[in-house]
């Protein structure tokens, strides 16, 4: 593919009109060398698009064959690079593989061969294994978010996956933290390491860090209290330690009449997308997250961090953080401290507050989300929903939000206020000729 042709997909579908300076500094640098590239970049830079651009650049619609792989550590990170891969890259054949994702699915597509494939480590090393695809061919690798891939143990998973490409395929790694130490078995030749960690500096600039003292050891009346009468409606992801306190913080806001959601790694792969979806289309306000929400999440305009528990380490501190003030953006991190609680070296106040109880913010999501019982392989578009919505439903394209269309689900936004109306008008209603389940979405979880 050519650069205009890339950029112009960009313009189209995701208002990207120019490349920021990371971005041209690593096209211009993987297209004026062939060595191998370590790209050092915080989290919330743009390095997806950048990294995609040469993987583009030398697929050769033409050719039939895999010509470059991405391989990402979570199936989130997966997912996210699969989408912005398909705006950027319209008629190149794409597919994702990843956890929790039907295999049978994923064979059908890979029985017509993909020309790009993105995947975490385990699931394509499950298909090369099982003999559904070769990999031979591939002429560049990307190894995307290295530092977390070898954090989290796979290092045997990418070895052997890389076995199965030649001495010349060209390798990318990336890395939001720098490395002390390449493993062997990547096989670079004569990396050149791009570091953009300076950004980290920058962001600094364009978060504050402020510290809320909560009178008991139990945060949770002060979390409550810092969004009921400081935060309201902002978008606002707290961050906590452990699965179960998790599912106790949300049940708290949920019990409370907040709108909320979780995300961590119990839950399934639908409600993990649901959490996200819905937290980006406005019907959560407040994502209550473990660690794993802090890297590799399409997660847009996040205007506040909280720390409900203390990050165990500077790097986990910076990642939750990079979920804010992203992309020249500017945000507000609270760090709730309980009496007595150590306060890492590494977090630096810019002040300390006191909730103002005086008054509160309005708590009422703008949006609420339709699921729809069916998806892409059941022939159903993102087109599909918004002209049913727009016939059968009454109801303006306006007020019609982001709609994501999966495998065998559907999820569309509208507004809150319409909500009613509109599924009352729709209940009854066939959507391309078929009569299809269609409810108000919710995350599924155990309450307990």
């Amino acid at each position: 593919m050519n650069n205009f042709q890339i950029l112009k997909n960009l313009q189209r579908s995701a208002d990207i009109s120019e490349l920021n300076s990371m971005q041209k500094s690593v096209i211009d640098s993987c297209n004026n060398s062939l060595n191998d590239h370590i790209i050092l970049s915080p989290t919330g830079s743009g390095k997806t698009i950048a990294f995609l651009f040469p993987a583009l650049q030398l697929i050769d619609s033409n050719d039939c064959s895999v010509q470059a792989i991405v391989i990402a550590p979570s199936r989130e990170l997966v997912i996210q690079i699969d989408n912005v891969a398909r705006i950027m890259a319209a008629d190149i054949k794409i597919t994702a593989c990843y956890g929790g994702h039907n295999v049978f699915d994923e064979k059908l597509s890979l029985s017509v061969t993909p020309q790009l494939i993105i995947a975490t480590p385990g699931r394509i090393l499950d298909h090369l294994n099982r003999s559904h695809i070769d990999i031979s061919t591939c002429k560049l690798l990307i190894l995307d978010e290295f530092d977390k891939s070898l954090e989290l143990g796979f290092h045997d998973e990418m070895r052997k996956i890389i076995a199965h490409t030649k001495k010349s395929t060209r390798k990318i790694l990336t890395s939001a933290t720098r490395l002390k130490d390449i493993p062997d078995f990547t096989n670079l030749n004569n990396p050149l390491t791009l570091d953009f960690l300076i950004a980290n500096k920058e962001l600094k600039h364009r978060t504050s860090i402020i510290r809320i003292n909560s009178p008991e050891k139990d945060k949770l009346n002060t979390l409550l209290l810092l969004l009921k009468h400081t935060i309201g409606n902002k978008r606002t992801i707290v961050f906590v330690n452990y699965r179960d306190a998790a599912m106790r913080t949300y049940r708290f806001l949920i019990e409370q009449n907040l709108p909320a959601g979780m995300y961590n790694g119990e839950l399934d792969q639908i409600e993990r997308e649901k959490a996200v979806e819905m937290f980006n289309n406005g019907s959560f306000t407040t994502l209550v997250s473990t660690d794993l929400g802090a890297r590799g999440l399409d997660i847009e305009n996040v205007e506040f961090i909280i720390h409900y528990h203390m990050p165990i380490t500077k790097d986990t501190f910076t990642h939750r953080n990079g979920r804010t003030a992203r992309i020249n953006n500017t945000g507000s991190v609270y760090v709730i401290a309980a009496p007595g609680e150590n306060i890492p070296e590494y977090i630096h106040f810019d002040s300390t507050e006191t909730i103002d109880t005086s008054s509160e913010k309005p708590l009422s999501p703008s949006m609420a989300t339709l699921y729809f019982n069916a998806g892409k392989k059941e022939k159903l578009s993102k087109g599909d929903i918004l002209g049913f919505l727009i016939n059968k439903g009454s109801i303006e394209a306006s007020d019609i939000g982001k709609i994501n269309v999966h495998d065998h689900y559907s999820l569309a936004a509208i507004s809150a206020d319409k909500f009613t109306d509109t599924v009352s008008r729709i209940s009854r209603e066939k959507i391309k000729n078929k009569r299809i389940l269609i409810s108000k979405a919710t995350q599924r979880l155990q309450m307990g």
